[in-house]
C-alpha cells in the first residue's frame, strides 16, 4: 500500500530520512574514444536506459552524462564544472588511463575513478601486489549492460554516504568480498537490483511514492572489499551495522591469493556474532562442503540460478521476505508478511518456535530490512532472560511494534490498497487527485498534533484523535461527471431533487465501486459521508455548510446493501455541488459552478450505540475569535458552542450553548433557573441502528431521528450531561436524579472539568490558528465513558480558517453620524464604510410568529430573487439567528434565499430567544464573505428605529415582510477597532 504524507518532517523518523544519502551522484563524466562512445549510445541506448531503469525502480534523480573523446578535453572539462564521478574506457587516444586517473586524484583527490574495461583485467592491473592501479578506485568489466553503470553509481554513493549514514540513522551494511572484476561486474548488479526491488517490496503500507523515495534511502549499503585485510577493516569499522555477509572464497590476504581467505574471513565473523547471516560464493561446486563447516550459505556463482539464489537469501536469510517463523527443527507454523500481520499473529505462535526467533536476533534483523532502524535496535539486544515469562516478551514486542505502526501512520495520507487494507489506518485516499478543502484541513491538522505531541500532553487522560478517515479525490468525481454526461448540470436552473435523481441514477466507476467494496468489507462501524470540494474550507472562498452530508448505519446484514447506500450518499454529494445554494453562493465570490471539483470524505463516525441509537455525547463548533464578547472575555479568546447528540444541532444554528474556553463558567444567558430551563437543549439527533439501509435523498438529514432528552434520561451521556431540576425547590442540582427533570447544561465538563473540554480546545485553537496564521474554527465530538473502564474521547471532524474580513482602513463613527443613525449597533462584524444600498427588506414586528418563521422565509426569497435580478443590493432586518434550522429560533433562509443581501441586521424579539448566530455554518459564510452583520438586542447595544422603518412607503409587501426602497443611498459604516456599527441614509 502506498500513500501521501502531508510533510515528513512532522514523523522523526522521516526527518531522518531526508539526512540520508546526502551525497549523490549527479554529473558524471564519461571518458572514452568516439567509437566507444558512440556504442555505449547509439547501441546501448545509455543515457536513456539509465533514465528508465532509475524510474523503473522508482529511485530519485538520474543522473546526467557527459561524454569526452580525449584525456586532455576530460581534464579542461573538470577544471570548468564539477562533477561527482568519473568514468573511464582503457584506450584514450592521448594518454594511458591510469595517467589521467593520476592526474585526476591531483587535482580532486576525492573524486572517485572508475575503470570499465572490456577484457577481463588490463596489463597495467597485472601487478605483484594484486592492488589497484594508482588514480583508480575500482575495476569493472563493461558487458554492455546498463545494469552495470546503475550498480556502479550505487556502490559509489554507498560508499560517500557510509559514515555519516551508519552514524546518524544506523542504516545497516552488506559487506561483498569479490577480487574478480568479472565477477564483480557479474554480481554486484544482481545485488543492487535484488536489494532496491526487495526493500520496496517490503515497504510498510503506510508508504506512498513520496514516502518510497524518501525511505529508499534507509536501504542497506553494499560495501566492497577485493583482498582480506580490506573485508577486515570494513568489517571492524562497521562491526555494529552489518547486516550480512557475502565472501568470495579465494582472494588475496598478506598480498598473495590464498585459497581459504574466505573461510578464514567467515570463520572469524561468525565467531563473534553468531546471527549475521553469511554467504560463501565459488565458481567451484566443491567448496559447497566448505561453507557447511562454517556455516554459511553456498552459492555457485556460475549457477543458472545464481538470480534466483541470492533472491533466497536477501528474502530468507537477511529478512526482506515473509517472516518465517518455525520450530526449532525447521517445521514452518506461521507466516507474516508486514508489521501488522507479524503483531497480529504474535498470540498464535508456539513459545518454543518464538524463543528460538527471539534467540536468534530474527526479529530485529527482520525490522531492520524495513528500515525501522530505532525499532530494530530496541529489540535487538533483548534477550528471552530479560522477561518474566514468554507472554510478557511476546507482549513487549506486540506493543513496540503496533506503537511504531500507529506512530507511522499519525499524519499521513494513505493511498487505498483493497489487497493489504489496515481497517486501523487513521487516513486514506482513493484516487489521484486532489483531497479538497475538507480533508486537506484534517489531514494537516492530525499531521500539527503528531509535530506537536506537547500540546496535548496535560490531556493524556482523553484520547485525543481524528476518527479514520478515507477520501474519494477530486478525480473520481471528474470521471463520474465525465462518464455520466453530467457537466451540463452546472449552468442548468434545475430544482435540487431533479439534479439529485440525476446524480444517483448514473453510473459509478466500476474501478473505484469495487475499491469501495473491498473497504466495506472491513468496515462496519456508522459512517459519515461529507462533502470536501477544492474551495470548501479555503482561506479567503470558503464554502461552509453549503453541500450536503449523510450519516449512514452502515450495518445492513447484506454487503451489496451497504455498498449501495454508500454510492447513493457520495452521488448525493456530488450532486450537491450543482444544488441552488451553493450556485447562488459562488455568483456571490465570482466563482464558476463548473470549475468546482468534489472530493467526498468517508469518516468514522464518532459515538456510541445507545439503545439502537448512534451519538456522541456531546457535539460543538469551536472558534479561536469571538465576535461576541461579555464579562472579561475578549476577542482573542475564542468562543465554543456544544450540544448533545449529533453536531446538526450547533451547525445549523439550534438550540446549544457557548461558552468561552478560557472562561467556561462564564454563561450570563444562564444565570437564574428560569434562564437554564428557557434556553436549555430539549432534544437531540442521532441516527437509527438496525433499522436497514436508509432511503436517501436531496435532504441530507431526513433519516436522521430528532429524540427528546427525556427519551436518552436512562442512557450512559445523560450523566455527563445533565443536571437535574427540582420543581419543588425550583432549582438545579449538577447531578443526575431520578426524583427530578433532566436538564442538558454540561456542569460535570464545564464545571467540574470531568474531561478537560475548555482545556483541550484552548490548545486545539492555538495550535490551529499558529498551524493556519488565521483564526480558526474546529468541529468536535465528544464521547463519554460509560464505565470506569474507558476513557473520554475527543474527535476532530473538522478545521477550517474563519475568514474574517477586516480592510485595513480606518473608519471613523462621529457623534454625528450616531444622531442621524437609524440603527445602532455595538456588536457589529467587519470594518468598512459603503453606501450601495437603497433598499430595505424587514420582517414586520406586528406579523412576527414564530410559527410562521418558514412561510417569512419564502416572502424574503421572492423578494430577493427580484432584487438580485435587478442588481440591488439590500438590508435584511429581521429577529433571532438568521439561517437557524430551528424555526423557532430565527428565520431559517439559506444562501438561496438570501443571495443578493448587501448587510444584516439581527434584532430582538419578545416571541423569541436565541443567542447570536455565532458557530453556526451561515454564520462562519457571512464573515467569509463580508457581509456586515449588525446585532440589535437591546438598549445597551445600540437601538433600531422602528417608527422611522415602518413609516417610509412600502415598494412592495407581503404578509410577514416589507420592501422599501429609499431615494437616497444608505451609509452603512462599521469600526472593526470597536465593533460599532451605524446606518444612516446619506
Amino acid at each position: 500500500m502506498s500513500s501521501t504524507i502531508l510533510s515528513q518532517e512532522f514523523d522523526p523518523h522521516f526527518k531522518l530520512f531526508h539526512e540520508l544519502m546526502a551525497r549523490k551522484i549527479r554529473e558524471i563524466l564519461l571518458v572514452s574514444t568516439p567509437y566507444d562512445a558512440w556504442i555505449m549510445e547509439q547501441d546501448c541506448c545509455l543515457s536513456e536506459r539509465i533514465i528508465n531503469e532509475y524510474r523503473g525502480l522508482n529511485l530519485s534523480h538520474p543522473p546526467r552524462l557527459t561524454w569526452t573523446a580525449t584525456a586532455e578535453e576530460a581534464l579542461r572539462k573538470l577544471d570548468a564544472k564539477r562533477f561527482d564521478l568519473v568514468v573511464t574506457m582503457p584506450r584514450l587516444a592521448d594518454m594511458d588511463a591510469f595517467v589521467l586517473g593520476q592526474k585526476i586524484k591531483q587535482k580532486a583527490p576525492e573524486l572517485p575513478v572508475i575503470l570499465l574495461s572490456h577484457s577481463s583485467i588490463p596489463a597495467r592491473e597485472c601487478t605483484v601486489s594484486q592492488t589497484r592501479p594508482p588514480g583508480i578506485d575500482r575495476i569493472f568489466v563493461w558487458s554492455g549492460s546498463t545494469d552495470l553503470l546503475l550498480a556502479v553509481i550505487k556502490s559509489t554513493e554507498d560508499v560517500m554516504n557510509v559514515d555519516a549514514d551508519t552514524e546518524h540513522g544506523g542504516i545497516r551494511v552488506i559487506l561483498f568480498v569479490e577480487d574478480s572484476p568479472i565477477y564483480l561486474s557479474s554480481l554486484l548488479p544482481i545485488f543492487y537490483k535484488e536489494l532496491v526491488s526487495q526493500t520496496q517490496e517490503v515497504m510498510e503500507e503506510g508508504l506512498n511514492e513520496e514516502h518510497r523515495l524518501l525511505t529508499m534511502r534507509a536501504r542497506p549499503k553494499i560495501l566492497v572489499a577485493e583482498n582480506y585485510e580490506e573485508a577486515v577493516s570494513l568489517y571492524r569499522r562497521y562491526e555494529p551495522y552489518i547486516l550480512g555477509v557475502i565472501s568470495d572464497v579465494r582472494f588475496p590476504k598478506d598480498r598473495k591469493l590464498t585459497d581459504d581467505a574466505g573461510m578464514e574471513f567467515l570463520r572469524q565473523v561468525t565467531s563473534e556474532h553468531f546471527d549475521i547471516p553469511l554467504i560463501l560464493g565459488s565458481s567451484e561446486p566443491s567448496n559447497a562442503h566448505k561453507a557447511q563447516e562454517i556455516p554459511a550459505d553456498f552459492v555457485d556463482k556460475n549457477s543458472p540460478t545464481l538470480h534466483q539464489d541470492i533472491r533466497v537469501f536477501f528474502q530468507q536469510r537477511l529478512g526482506f521476505g515473509e517472516f518465517i517463523f518455525t520450530m526449532p527443527d525447521g517445521r514452518e507454523v506461521g507466516r507474516a508478511a508486514n508489521l501488522r500481520e507479524l503483531e497480529n499473529i504474535f498470540p498464535h505462535i508456539p513459545d518454543e518456535s518464538f524463543i528460538h526467533h527471539c534467540n536468534n536476533n530474527d526479529f530485529s534483523r527482520w525490522l531492520f530490512a524495513r528500515t525501522e532502524m530505532e525499532l530494530a535496535a530496541k529489540v535487538r539486544p533483548l534477550s528471552h532472560d530479560d522477561f518474566e515469562d514468554v507472554s510478557a516478551h511476546r507482549r513487549f514486542l506486540q506493543e513496540a511494534i503496533r506503537s511504531r505502526r500507529r506512530q507511522r501512520q499519525q499524519g499521513v495520507v494513505v493511498d487505498f490498497d483493497p489487497e493489504s487494507f489496515d481497517p486501523e489506518t487513521d487516513f486514506l485516499r482513493l484516487g489521484k487527485g486532489s483531497l479538497g478543502g475538507k480533508a486537506r484541513g484534517l489531514a494537516f491538522l492530525s499531521a500539527l498534533l503528531r509535530q506537536n505531541p506537547q500540546v496535548l500532553t496535560p490531556f493524556e487522560g482523553t484520547r485525543i484523535y481524528v476518527p479514520q478517515t478515507l477520501v474519494l479525490t477530486t478525480d473520481i468525481f471528474e470521471q463520474f461527471i465525465e462518464d455520466n454526461g453530467l457537466k451540463g448540470l452546472a449552468t442548468a436552473d434545475l430544482p435540487d431533487e431533479e439534479i439529485a435523481e440525476r446524480f444517483v441514477q448514473s453510473e459509478f466507476p466500476s474501478w473505484a465501486e469495487e475499491h469501495l467494496r473491498a473497504y466495506l468489507s472491513k468496515v462496519t462501524y456508522p459512517l459519515a459521508v461529507r462533502s470536501s470540494s477544492l474551495l470548501e474550507d479555503s482561506q479567503f472562498r470558503a464554502y461552509a455548510g453549503l453541500y450536503s452530508t449523510y450519516m449512514l448505519s452502515n450495518d445492513c446484514p447484506n454487503l451489496d446493501d451497504r455498498v449501495n447506500e454508500l454510492l447513493q450518499a457520495v452521488a448525493l454529494v456530488y450532486a450537491s455541488t450543482y444544488y441552488q445554494a451553493p450556485k447562488s453562493f459562488a455568483q456571490r465570490v465570482g466563482q464558476r459552478t463548473e470549475e468546482e471539483q468534489m472530493a467526498v470524505i468517508i469518516q468514522q463516525m464518532a459515538g456510541k450505540n445507545f439503545n439502537g441509537f448512534f451519538y456522541p455525547a456531546v457535539s460543538g463548533v469551536a472558534q479561536s475569535h469571538n465576535y461576541y464578547p461579555f464579562a472579561r472575555m475578549k476577542p482573542e479568546d475564542g468562543i465554543a458552542t456544544i450540544a448533545m447528540g449529533l453536531g446538526k444541532m450547533v451547525v445549523e444554528g439550534e438550540q446549544s450553548l457557548r461558552f468561552c474556553p478560557k472562561y467556561p463558567q462564564i454563561q450570563p444567558q444562564r444565570s437564574s433557573v428560569d434562564d437554564i430551563l428557557n434556553n436549555a437543549q430539549q432534544d437531540f439527533y442521532c441516527l437509527a441502528m438496525n433499522q436497514g439501509c436508509h432511503v436517501l435523498d436531496v435532504v441530507d438529514s431526513s433519516h436522521l431521528t430528532k429524540r427528546d432528552i427525556m427519551d436518552a434520561a436512562n442512557e450512559p451521556p445523560m450523566r455527563h450531561v445533565a443536571s437535574t431540576y427540582m420543581p419543588q425547590e425550583h432549582r438545579i442540582r449538577d447531578t443526575l436524579s431520578s426524583k427530578g427533570y433532566p436538564v442538558i447544561t454540561f456542569a460535570q465538563i464545564l464545571k467540574y472539568d470531568q474531561v478537560p473540554l475548555a482545556g483541550i480546545l484552548r490548545a486545539a485553537l492555538g495550535l490551529g490558528e499558529k498551524g493556519m496564521g488565521t483564526p480558526v474554527e474546529i468541529e468536535f465530538s465528544v464521547d463519554l465513558p460509560a464505565t470506569s473502564r474507558e476513557q473520554p474521547e475527543f474527535a476532530f471532524l473538522q478545521v477550517r480558517p474563519m475568514t474574517a474580513r477586516a480592510e485595513s482602513q480606518q473608519v471613523d463613527i462621529t457623534d454625528q453620524d450616531k444622531e442621524k443613525a437609524f440603527c445602532l449597533s455595538a456588536r457589529a462584524l467587519g470594518n468598512t464604510q459603503r453606501g450601495d444600498m437603497q433598499d430595505i427588506v424587514y420582517v414586520k414586528p406586528r406579523a412576527f410568529d414564530p410559527a410562521k418563521t418558514r412561510e417569512i422565509a419564502q416572502e424574503i426569497s421572492a423578494l430577493n430573487a427580484k432584487l438580485a435580478a435587478g442588481n440591488h443590493r439590500y438590508l435584511l432586518i429581521g429577529p433571532g439567528r438568521w439561517g437557524s434550522a430551528d424555526r423557532f429560533l430565527g428565520i431559517p433562509v439559506n444562501w438561496r434565499d438570501i443571495h443578493g443581501v448587501g448587510a444584516i441586521v439581527e434584532t430582538d424579539s419578545d416571541k423569541l430567544k436565541a443567542e447570536p448566530s455565532q458557530g453556526s455554518h451561515f454564520f462562519h459564510n457571512i464573515t467569509t464573505l463580508g457581509i456586515n452583520y449588525l446585532t440589535v438586542t437591546d438598549r445597551e447595544h445600540g437601538f433600531l428605529d422602528w417608527a422611522w422603518l415602518q413609516s417610509q412607503e412600502a415598494h412592495q409587501q407581503t404578509e410577514h415582510v416589507a420592501h422599501i426602497r429609499l431615494e437616497r443611498p444608505i451609509m452603512l459604516k462599521v469600526d472593526g477597532r470597536t465593533s460599532t456599527g451605524v446606518l444612516f441614509v446619506g
